[in-house]
């Protein structure tokens, strides 16, 4: 992680400075704001990354000398079989459309939006995927 955090760190340093470049070369609010938010982002990145890698354990990211294969092993559970986040892409792609056409379409996204949030957040909680 601390890896990941140095790059972050580093990205942030150079939009911090091309948003103070462009900020005085154009005089253009909207994009100098949005590169100095971009610059926010990178930081709290870098500063998450950073701040968690002195809590746990040095992956084989960190390490120098280590192998592809000292990264093997369960890295997380996933899901084989959620139909969930096709509810949600279908809700969030209604809610995008709605932004451009019209706001009504809002109607119509929000249910299928949360639907998708409820089943995927309860979804090993009942049925035949229940865990005991």
């Amino acid at each position: 992680m601390r890896e990941q955090g140095k790059i972050f760190a580093g990205f942030a340093v150079f939009v911090l400075g091309m948003a103070i470049w462009y900020g005085i070369w154009s005089k253009d609010p909207t994009g100098t704001t949005c590169l100095f938010l971009a610059f926010a982002l990178g930081s709290f990145i870098a500063f998450y990354l950073l701040f968690t890698a002195k809590r746990v354990d040095t992956g084989a990211g960190d390490n120098p000398q280590a192998e592809v294969s000292d990264d093997a092993g369960v890295q997380g559970f996933f899901s084989p079989h959620s139909w969930q986040p096709l509810a949600l892409g279908l809700g969030g792609t209604l809610a995008f459309l709605g932004v451009i056409f019209g706001w009504w379409l809002m109607m119509f996204a929000m249910p299928v939006i949360l639907m998708g949030l409820f089943g995927w957040t309860f979804e090993y909680y009942r049925g035949e995927n229940q865990t005991q």
